[in-house]
């Protein structure tokens, strides 16, 4: 992430512009920086424990500096803990010009190849200063023994000024006992739940492990009053978050570990990973690596999802296709112009997936992409859980949601308040919900029924492959049942959005926001 900006309206999207966790394999250990600081180890002042030194790195990055820049510190034996801060200057620029922002990281001896072992923590431009020790670290750091070799502070100029950055990098490294690191405890991977049911839940969440300002703690929390029963915790490029869960999960509440992993051709949520697991995220799309990373995602137990796919924050747009795509996020936080680019996006796959036949591969990857929203919440005033994925699983555990997901079988809500059933029937009794295909010939009439309660003021929109096909106004109440008839050969599938009435009375002839939207049922038979 990078600077920590604020914008006016609730700041998701300012939010991601300012916690765009860099990204690219290009990197180096640039020349000219310069090291104050003695050789041997000094008597501290404030540490009653044992010595200290302290040692400053100074230097001055151009504008088109490498991606990631990599400042070598070499770590004495005996040091229990080590401290890192930074500064960078910020001069002004003309407008429409960046001005600096810089993110900061660090790997330890085992090196900073590129998916190795070497990592030990991120915090963008969240944070000015972290401490790693074995008991303990900053959030976003990993704790750990602090072994002697060559430790790397890796820094991500996000945007240079034209008058290049300086900056300034301050290490101290503490001596004395190291202390016993202890043994990550992460979250169960199942949940007491209600058997096979619809479960809501929320999969892109920041806390303090990143750039967000809640805790897990008040995370949780605010998880269940929004009538969750799972969420993921979806730090950027770090796993810190793992095991900060302890005491916060129970019967009522499955916690998921997952990542953003944010580059700087866009940002994809690691869904559902093996507790720990860690996912780099230092590459492009030209370097055509992405494919290895999707592929540990999946081999960790999780899902690929692209988030926001058409952020308007540099760095969040999505470039490295959807092949590798298991889902994809098409509503993040509040409903905006972007999210309205990427359901039409993802409608467009649907068509796609028409037409190539791979609709009748099932969902996920090489078969057609299931959408989901979340919430990306950050801070208050951001509600967890705006929106929702609600899903269809045979139980509350990861490996049943996260099938649910995949499969298709769910749909996207503003609020627990929102209700809604979406199927088709035809032919002789037959009937296919959400994320499933009515099998019937293509000139079989086909009835869709969609019962909605909870969304006053809403209309119905219901879209196929060749656009909105039927519209209809809600009563008052918000509850009501819509019914339409037609053909598979009319129609190849059929999805439902509940919309709320256009800000602007209709005149500009744009719908309203999204009140909630469902994946398709297909029509026909393969």
């Amino acid at each position: 992430m990078c600077e920590d900006h604020e914008s006016d309206r609730w700041n998701r999207r300012g939010l991601l512009r300012a916690s765009a966790v860099t990204g690219a394999a290009t990197a180096l250990t640039v020349s000219g920086v310069s090291v104050a600081g003695g050789a041997e180890p000094r008597e501290p002042v404030r540490d009653g424990s044992g010595r200290e030194r302290t040692r400053t790195l100074t230097g001055h990055l151009p504008p088109g500096a490498p991606d990631f820049v990599y400042l070598p510190v070499e770590v004495d034996r005996g040091v229990r803990e080590i401290a890192v801060s930074y500064r960078y200057d910020k001069p002004a620029v003309p407008p429409g010009t960046q001005t600096n922002a810089c993110d900061i990281g660090i790997f330890d001896e085992r090196g900073t190849e590129l998916g190795g072992r070497g990592f030990r923590g991120w915090s963008g431009g969240a944070r000015t200063e972290f401490t790693i020790g074995a008991e303990r670290a900053t959030p976003g750091y990993l704790a750990g023994p602090v072994r002697p070799g060559t430790w790397q502070v890796v820094l991500g100029p996000y945007t240079v000024a034209p008058q290049g950055m300086d900056y300034t990098v301050t290490v101290t490294q503490r001596y004395g006992a190291p202390g016993t690191t202890p043994e990550p405890v992460y979250p169960p991977q199942r949940a007491r739940g209600r058997g096979r049911a619809w479960y809501r839940g929320d999969c892109h969440l920041h806390t303090v492990h990143s750039d967000g300002l809640r805790t897990p703690a008040e995370t949780a929390a605010a998880a269940r009053a929004a009538g969750l029963d799972f969420i993921t915790t979806t730090e950027h490029n770090t796993v810190s978050g793992h095991g900060a869960w302890e005491s916060l999960w129970g019967d009522d509440l499955l916690v998921l570990p997952g990542e953003e992993v944010t580059t700087r051709n866009g940002h994809v949520i690691a869904l559902g990973i093996d507790g720990g697991t860690f996912i780099d995220w230092r590459y492009r799309a030209r370097d055509s690596v992405f494919g290895r990373f999707a592929r540990r995602i999946r081999q960790a137990g999780g899902l690929v999802v692209p988030a926001h796919p058409h952020g308007t924050c540099v760095g969040c747009n999505w470039k490295f296709g959807f092949d590798e795509a298991d889902a994809v996020e098409v509503w993040n936080g509040a409903f905006t112009p972007d999210d309205e680019a990427a359901v039409a996006g993802w409608d467009n796959t649907l068509v796609a997936a028409v037409r190539s036949g791979r609709s009748g591969a099932g969902a996920g990857r090489h078969g057609w992409l299931p959408a989901m929203g979340n919430s990306d919440a950050h801070r208050e005033p951001q509600p967890v859980g705006h929106p929702q994925t609600v899903v269809l699983a045979d139980d509350l555990s990861r490996a049943a949601v996260l099938e649910g997901i995949r499969a298709g079988r769910s749909w996207i809500a503003e609020s627990s308040a929102v209700e809604l059933t979406f199927g088709a029937t035809g032919g002789r009794g037959k009937h296919a919900g959400i994320g499933g295909r009515l099998e019937v010939d293509r000139d079989t009439p086909v009835t869709v029924r969609l019962e909605v309660s909870g969304a006053p003021g809403c209309s119905v929109r219901l879209v196929t492959d060749q656009g909105q096909l039927h519209a209809e106004q809600l009563p008052a109440s918000g509850s009501g049942t819509v019914e339409w008839r037609t053909t598979p050969q009319y129609a190849a599938y059929v999805r439902a959005e509940v919309r709320h009435a256009p800000a602007d009375g209709g005149s500009s002839g744009l719908p309203g926001t999204m009140a909630a939207m469902t994946n398709p049922v297909f029509l026909g038979r393969d």
